[in-house]
């Protein structure tokens, strides 16, 4: 099989890994208030096992990353796989807060880091043209996650208790993620140009991460994932306290995955021909004012227009962060530079979790919440005004970069 075609079934796998990680760890947006009430754990206990997962994943995408880079992306991502479904059925044995932080928040957000980063760069340096697609192909299945594993995850607790439902998840990691896992292969070599990126053949892990664009880069993707972890992960139970059944309030999060799958695509394209950075800048402006504009939505109607417009503008622009990354520092350090860089976006992350269940908890509602996630928003498009010109070999070559 050519390397072209095999290029596209790495995004094939990339895309199906991601959509059964993601949304086994997302699942917990679901089991928020099943879990609460069965155990009488707080919200705030409940979601910081999410805030550990984003942690937890970013540390350990670093790693993950860095190994790939020298041993290959199978042996990581089947190590991941194994150890998802190991988390998951721990924490369907907790009898603590603390156990089933440690269960689903530490062990399966470490297994999740295992897949992203590692599986962006190996598409990267299996695709030759079209990055800003393919990448956002691969990212798509974090989009089809909610329309599938959310609905998923919201018919088992209507069958079972919490606790069943979990260990039906955790079978059904093991029994899709190893054995594709088995089919991951490692790119090609890469051409010298190409694997030396923008810091020249020579440059150094610590050279890229004092560098300006990297700086730049870990900050606004920090900015970004801090603007709409929040959102993505209590919006269920804030629609679910504005009187909307539990089903339909699971709806909003599948309507707002379908259009992140949408902004995947049309960011993707978009930033193959309109250059990269200014793709990004306007899906971020986008992200914050769907923030704000959560503030208003009452109705199901204005849940789903709030959250498909937010779905667009976040999903959207989280796989351009790769292909910013890719055009600096080049293929060579990709892994470890990218799972770096999404390190420091798993801090964003982890605050919307925490800070939401803490806002809810303080005042009873999720008013405060949304209000911080779009001024956050708007600091992510300030950061991003601040990116440096690309090299001028890297505008040659790609035009995402021109």
């Amino acid at each position: 099989m050519s390397e072209r075609r095999y290029g596209w079934i790495m995004v094939t796998l990339g895309a199906f890994m991601t959509c059964i990680a993601i949304g086994a760890m997302f699942s917990l947006a679901v089991f928020l208030r099943p879990i609460t009430e069965s155990t009488g754990w707080s919200t705030t206990a409940v979601s910081s096992a999410m805030t550990l997962n984003f942690l937890a994943m970013g540390a350990a995408g670093f790693g993950w990353g860095a190994l790939s880079d020298r041993i290959g992306p199978r042996p990581v991502v089947l190590a991941g796989a194994i150890l998802l479904g190991l988390g998951l059925l721990l924490a369907s044995r907790a009898q603590s807060a603390l156990a089933f932080q440690v269960s689903f928040g530490l062990l399966v957000g470490i297994a999740v880091g295992s897949f992203f980063s590692p599986m962006i760069a190996a598409v990267m340096g299996w695709i030759t043209g079209q990055r800003g697609l393919a990448v956002a192909l691969v990212s798509v299945g974090v989009g089809v996650a909610p329309m599938t594993m959310s609905p998923f995850a919201a018919w088992l607790i209507t069958q079972m208790d919490w606790r069943s439902a979990q260990v039906v998840i955790a079978v059904l990691a093991w029994a899709t993620l190893v054995p594709a896992a088995l089919f991951v292969r490692r790119p090609p070599a890469a051409p010298a140009a190409e694997q030396a990126g923008a810091g020249g053949a020579r440059a150094s892990l610590r050279d890229a991460f004092f560098s300006a664009p990297f700086i730049v880069l870990a900050l606004t993707f920090f900015a970004c994932c801090a603007a709409h972890a929040g959102p993505i992960f209590h919006t269920v139970s804030y629609a679910m306290a504005c009187g909307i059944a539990p089903l339909a309030a699971v709806t909003v999060y599948s309507v707002e995955g379908l259009a992140g799958l949408g902004g995947r695509l049309a960011l993707g394209v978009a930033a193959d021909r309109l250059g990269v950075k200014r793709v990004l800048i306007a899906g971020l402006v986008i992200q914050a004012l769907a923030a704000f504009a959560f503030i208003s939505a009452s109705r199901l109607g204005e849940f789903y227009a709030v959250a498909a417009t937010f779905g667009f503008a976040y999903g959207g622009v989280m796989p351009l962060y790769a292909v910013l990354a890719r055009e600096y520092f080049g293929q060579r350090i990709l892994g470890a530079v990218f799972g770096a860089a999404a390190m420091v976006s798993s801090l964003g992350m982890a605050l919307g979790p925490a800070i939401g269940g803490w806002v809810f908890d303080t005042f009873g509602e999720y008013t405060w919440m949304y209000i911080y996630s779009g001024a956050i928003g708007l600091g992510a498009v300030a950061i991003a005004l601040a990116f440096p010109p690309f090299p001028r070999a890297a505008r040659a070559a790609s035009p995402a970069a021109a």
